[in-house]
């Protein structure tokens, strides 16, 4: 996938969080910390430091839902972080998003913590993020 169909992929799924631009997918995947996985119809951006990894984004077409593409990007991240030595995960999802959050917790992440007001919404306001995070070495999906 190009950095343009991330971005129009992105913008598909996400308006909260609002959707990244492909210059910012370009910055991103640029990086040497950073991967991207991808699918037909998913992608998942990751990056390790210091033996953290973190889940940057995850986003697969709605078309595409609950056909296994988004828990198959969650167990390449997971071999992905562990082959460049993380030890745990976090990630953060909208605390609205509860597709999502029924994904990551059948894959084994638990709450860890709140971020209040982190996302703003387009037409104003804000959505709370929760903080998630997985042990790598423990979890199997």
């Amino acid at each position: 996938m190009t950095p343009a169909d991330l971005a129009a992929l992105h913008a598909v799924c996400f308006l909260t969080p609002r959707p990244w631009s492909a210059a910012e997918f370009v910055a991103l995947t640029g990086r040497a910390d950073t991967f991207l996985l991808t699918e037909s119809q998913g992608f998942l951006l990751g990056r390790v430091v210091a033996g953290e990894a973190e889940l940057l984004t995850l986003a697969v077409a709605p078309v595409a839902r609950r056909q296994g593409t988004a828990r198959r990007l969650l167990a390449r991240f997971q071999a992905e972080a562990m082959a460049r030595s993380a030890e745990t995960a976090f990630l953060e999802v909208s605390a609205a998003n509860a597709p999502a959050r029924a994904l990551y917790a059948t894959a084994g992440w638990a709450e860890a913590g709140l971020r209040r007001g982190y996302y703003r919404r387009p037409e104003g306001g804000a959505e709370d993020a929760l903080i998630l995070t997985l042990d790598l070495p423990a979890t199997t999906l």
